[in-house]
């Protein structure tokens, strides 16, 4: 036997013959290759959803970035049914000749290569979000197609990419006149993006940031993927103030808005601010209209600026020395709303997520700025000036009382870690990562938690009653609390400023576990408030939780089942209804077992599609619609098709009613859908099944699922049960006969009181981690939360009422 000599210079080459490591196994990814490959290294997440918004505000960043520069004033952004998306601005347009270096037009290099941009030249686009020019080519990279269209020099230019690659070169396709802009559609890959759904209020509210960030910006965001179409046309002529008189719409306001703006070394400042009646602090932060979550030298600048004006106003007039106390930073902030907007070339930030500005030379800048404008406020307006002192100084007094009833309850042992309460049911575990706490509605389910959790890992903490709301409630008064003081202790954190230390928590996992009713709920939102407020760094670790106990109790015989939701029911129906059923098709074909199961759900998934479109035509016309294929976008604008489906569509209606509630007849209206009508006993009935409903994005995956359908349903199916026989019309029809079927013999409860259970069956749905189902507190807008918490818990009425009305319709399983 022989073998080839090995390469003796070679240390990774392969002794039994496997694939070498040499120089042929290091890859070289050119242009958009290497965004495709680490999509994450450009865009983020590809899995949360933050990442695939990302692709909208590249987009949309860059006709914002023309706008800052005074070029344009308006863009739209349209989510379209397809699951594309439009985003157009009329700002000055890409530039459409030929690159002097790369010898193609200027549009295609700004889409096809990275780091290609006008966003390194100051001459040309002197303030701008982006700072790399790989916004919109990672754009182009990560979409299964995107269109381009640029309006420039009075003519209309297009061009057309898939997966990143042109089809063909930028052509004129027509005359614009004097319009200018830039207009790009695109659908992102669903190979990179597991989720392609956009969600609508995601991207409102990035857009309301920039529209009060750019107050000569109009930004239009319209859904157009339901049959109702929703939109918002976002434009404040105040700017940041409208910005701080809209976050602090659910408190009262102590005075008018103060608006500071300036510009010097060509960095422009925008910073409006306002003390409210609330005692917690608002601070948004911006540097080129991004966010900055972590603040950074901006932010430092102005807390300086602020700390010295008010410490030298309350010193000059007397308020500090007849109050007899010291004031603090935390004590000025307490109440205080704040947009801070920073605009200059080439910021600095701490990483590429852009959370911190770190440019040295804006300190300074700011804080004389405001230091300045904000002293000249003071001394302008005396009265308002008093109040917002006198707040700061009751802030203060907050303050040290507080730390003496710290002191207090800490020499009480209430705060002390050695001297746990006594209603906590600690666990033998001391790492925190491994214990777990759950925070327990009453002395009843506390007690079937203690008898059926793990006392290996798992604590117990039942709390009596509703805890205090510290939305409206101070510091020393919250510390007053015994409920506060036992979770306080618990925890192991401390609490307040100086002492909270989030790496001294005892468990890593809080799991707050309350009744499935009304009360169940407040006591819920109570503690919610109160970790969000007082230890919203437990939010950040991750280390807040929800319990889910189940929603029903399913009982047959001896025999009971909890189930956790809707759709556990409906399943768990769906089981029991299908042991026994077959299903016969009109042609004679049968169904039974996987075959069935896999129907039904699929008649599930139709029935779901249905739903939102019912609210707008029966459901019963829009489910035979879905059969007919009569939701083929293409049948709109089909003089031939078109009618004949109306036509047929008439027929099947008629099919489904008596002989004496017969007679639909259908008009198709082209472009404009189908009209269906009928006169009973003198009363004429009208149903439109309008373009809106069949270019929407649920019929558009009906006309998808239309051949299985007409398969099944084109004429009537039968379900079969022992000597039982139901006719169906439809999928909506055979999920309900199913159900019923299931529902036989079964006595189902609404379950809500967790003391209701005995420990073991609290351990087999709540607390067995194979089990249970836990929902994770995060936070995803910082100025979203607080408005969540300021309106539901505040004091201002109002806006709750507002929230309630709005979102009445909204509500499920409501506990009366």
């Amino acid at each position: 036997m022989s073998t080839e000599p090995m390469i003796p210079n070679d240390p990774h080459a392969s002794a039994n013959g496997a694939e070498e490591y040499g120089a042929g196994s290091i890859q070289v990814l050119r242009g958009l290759e290497a965004v495709r490959k680490r999509p994450g290294m450009y865009i983020g997440d590809t899995d949360d959803g933050s990442g695939l918004h990302r692709m909208i505000y590249e987009a949309v960043d860059n006709a914002v970035d023309e706008i800052m520069n005074g070029f344009g004033d308006r863009c739209d952004v349209v989510l379209n049914a397809d699951g594309s998306v439009l985003v157009t601005d009329n700002g000055r347009g890409i530039p459409v000749d030929i690159h002097p270096e790369e010898g193609i037009s200027a549009a295609e290099v700004a889409l096809t290569k990275l780091h290609a941009g006008g966003k390194f030249e100051q001459n040309s686009n002197r303030i701008s979000s982006g700072l790399h020019g790989v916004g919109i080519s990672v754009v182009n990279a990560l979409s299964e197609w995107l269109e381009l269209r640029i309006w420039r020099h009075g003519k209309e230019h297009f061009m057309r990419f898939r997966h990143g690659e042109p089809e063909a070169p930028l052509a004129v396709v027509g005359e614009c006149g004097d319009r200018t802009g830039t207009q790009v559609v695109f659908l992102p890959s669903k190979g990179t993006f597991s989720h392609t759904d956009f969600d609508f209020d995601t991207v409102e509210h990035r857009l309301r940031e920039l529209a009060f960030l750019n107050s000569r910006a109009t930004l239009l965001i319209k859904d157009e993927r339901h049959a109702e179409t929703r939109e918002a046309l976002l434009h404040y002529e105040g700017g940041v103030q409208a910005f701080v008189q809209w976050l602090d719409r659910s408190k009262e306001a102590l005075h008018a808005p103060i608006l500071i703006a300036a510009e010097k070394d060509v960095v422009r400042l925008e910073l409006s601010m306002e003390w409210t009646d609330s005692y917690h602090e608002t601070c948004l932060c911006f540097t080129n209209n991004v966010p900055q979550k972590d603040g950074g030298t901006h932010l430092a600048g102005f807390r300086a600026a602020l700390t010295r004006t008010i410490n030298a106003y309350a010193n000059d007039s007397g308020i500090a020395k007849k109050e007899k106390v010291n004031l603090a930073g935390d004590d000025m902030r307490e109440g205080l709303t704040c947009v801070l907007s920073v605009k200059m070339p080439d910021p600095k930030f701490s990483s590429q997520a852009k959370e911190k500005l770190v440019s040295s030379e804006v300190r300074p800048l700011v804080e004389n700025l405001v230091g300045e404008k904000l002293a000249e406020w003071f001394e302008e307006h005396p009265a308002e000036a008093r109040k917002v002192v006198t707040k700061v100084v009751e802030a203060a007094a907050a303050r040290e009382a507080a730390r003496k009833a710290r002191e207090l309850t800490r020499r009480k042992g209430v705060l002390d870690i050695a001297t746990l309460p006594g209603k906590l049911a600690d666990c033998q575990e001391r790492d925190p990562a491994l214990s777990e706490l759950f925070i327990v509605e009453g002395d009843s389910a506390g007690g079937s938690a203690k008898q059926g959790r793990n006392r290996a890992n798992q604590a117990i903490l039942p709390l009596k009653g509703k805890i205090l709301n510290v939305e409206r409630a101070r510091f020393d008064k919250m510390l007053s609390s015994a409920e506060i003081g036992t979770l306080i202790a618990a925890m192991g954190t401390g609490i307040g400023r100086e002492d909270f230390n989030v790496d001294k928590a005892r468990y890593h996992k809080i799991i707050i576990m309350t009744d499935a009713d009304v009360d169940g709920s407040h006591i819920r939102t109570l503690l919610l408030t109160f970790f969000y407020r007082q230890m919203p760094a437990l939010i950040e670790r991750g280390y807040l939780y929800i319990a889910q106990p189940p929603l029903y109790r399913a009982k047959r015989g001896q025999s009971e089942v909890y189930l956790k939701d809707d759709r556990a029911l409906e399943e768990y129906l769906i089981d029991g209804g299908l042991a026994d059923a077959v299903l016969r098709m009109a042609d004679g074909t049968q169904l039974a077992s996987i075959d069935l199961r896999a129907l039904v759900e699929q008649a599930r998934s139709v029935r779901n599609l249905l739903t939102p479109l019912s609210r707008r035509v029966p459901l019963k016309l829009v489910e035979q619609a879905a059969i007919a294929d009569a939701l083929d976008s293409s049948l709109l604008t089909d003089a031939v098709r078109g009618p004949a489906i109306v036509q047929g569509l008439a027929q099947r209606l008629d099919a489904l009613e008596t002989h004496l509630e017969r007679g639909w007849t259908g008009t198709w209206v082209e472009g404009d859908g189908y009209t269906f009508s009928r006169t009973l006993r003198g009363v004429t009935e009208t149903h439109a099944l309008d373009s809106a409903v069949i270019r929407s994005a649920e019929a558009r995956r009906l006309h998808e699922l239309a051949p299985r359908l007409r398969e099944t349903f084109d004429r009537p199916a039968a379900l079969m049960v022992r000597e039982r026989e139901t006719v169906l019309s439809g999928p909506v029809a055979l999920v309900t006969a199913v159900m019923e079927q299931g529902r036989r013999g079964i006595a189902i409860q609404r379950y809500k009181g967790l003391g209701e259970m005995n420990p073991e069956q609290l351990w087999e749905t709540t607390l067995d981690p194979q089990a249970r189902s836990l929902l994770q507190v995060k936070v995803a807008q910082a100025d979203d939360a607080e408005q969540v918490f300021s309106t539901l818990m505040g004091d201002v009425v109002e806006p709750r009422r507002d929230f309630i009305q709005t979102n009445a319709l909204k509500v499920s399983n409501l506990d009366v």
